[in-house]
């Protein structure tokens, strides 16, 4: 039992977690209505579609994720009645198999962030320098999200190894 509740409770925090992206899509909305409505300069006015892109797209992956975090709780609940063995060696795979994913986002990512400077730098027009600005500070809340959800993942995964007793497995 100790095992649905750990798994339960990693759901819960990603679910929290998730949230933030919708709380900064929100905060990315309210900047381009602010921009579109009191921009006066090309680069105010330059900033309305970009941020508001952002703002679409951080809000696709919060929704994205609150869902299947939500829904997880109720599956995780299911899938350890069914069999809690089968269980165990589902998460332990996904939780390997995630952590190696965000191995890849922390490469990524940077690379993206130095790519939207060199825009700045190179492209000297109001709409690139407002697509950069806006391109760098999107990645970098991604950034902050993903790596306190990488945290979390490695704790879950870390004493999902160290519960192995608790349900009898050999993981051959």
């Amino acid at each position: 039992m100790e095992l649905l509740k750990l798994s339960t409770e990693w759901a819960k925090a990603e679910v929290l977690s998730t949230r933030f992206f919708i709380v900064f899509a929100i905060l990315f909305f309210a900047t381009s209505i602010g921009f579109w409505q009191l921009g006066k300069t090309e680069l105010a006015k330059a900033y309305v579609i970009p941020t508001l892109v952002a703002g679409v797209l951080l809000m696709t992956i919060g929704l994205g994720l609150f869902y299947t975090n939500k829904s997880r709780v109720v599956q995780f609940e299911k899938a350890y009645r069914e069999d809690a063995t089968a269980f165990y060696k589902s998460e332990i795979e996904r939780t390997e198999s995630t952590l190696k994913e965000y191995t890849v986002v922390f490469k990524v990512i940077p690379i993206l962030i130095i790519v939207a400077a060199l825009i700045i730098l190179f492209l000297n027009t109001p709409t690139w320098r407002a697509i950069g600005i806006t391109t760098i500070a999107m990645l970098t809340i991604i950034m902050l999200i993903d790596g306190t959800a990488y945290a979390r993942m490695e704790v879950y995964h870390t004493k999902l190894l160290d519960n192995k007793s608790e349900i009898q497995v050999s993981t051959h």
